[in-house]
């Protein structure tokens, strides 16, 4: 399986992209990330590629795997991110 692009190889291709330099790329990506972060409370949508949110997990019982035993698993936020349709279509054909 191919290993995924690394964080230095993203900021190169955007720089070469956009023709700007590397620190330029690198501070948009970071912002980027930022922005994400910040926005997935009330919900981001990286238009082309998907949607960060913050979703509400309900209690519910589970079962300890090496005991049997129930347990009460309690209520919690989670981060979801769902792809795109246009992003689905582009990777899966």
């Amino acid at each position: 399986m191919a290993k995924s692009m690394t964080k230095s190889q993203i900021i190169t291709h955007l720089a070469t992209k956009t023709k700007q330099t590397k620190k330029v790329a690198a501070q948009f990506l970071d912002e980027l990330v930022k922005l994400s972060y910040k926005e997935a409370k009330k919900e981001f949508v990286l238009p082309g590629l998907g949607k960060l949110k913050v979703a509400q997990r309900n209690q519910r019982m589970g079962r300890n795997p090496a005991t049997g035993e129930s347990i009460l698993i309690p209520a919690r936020k989670v981060l979801k991110f769902r792809i795109s349709k246009a992003a689905k279509d582009a990777v899966l054909k």
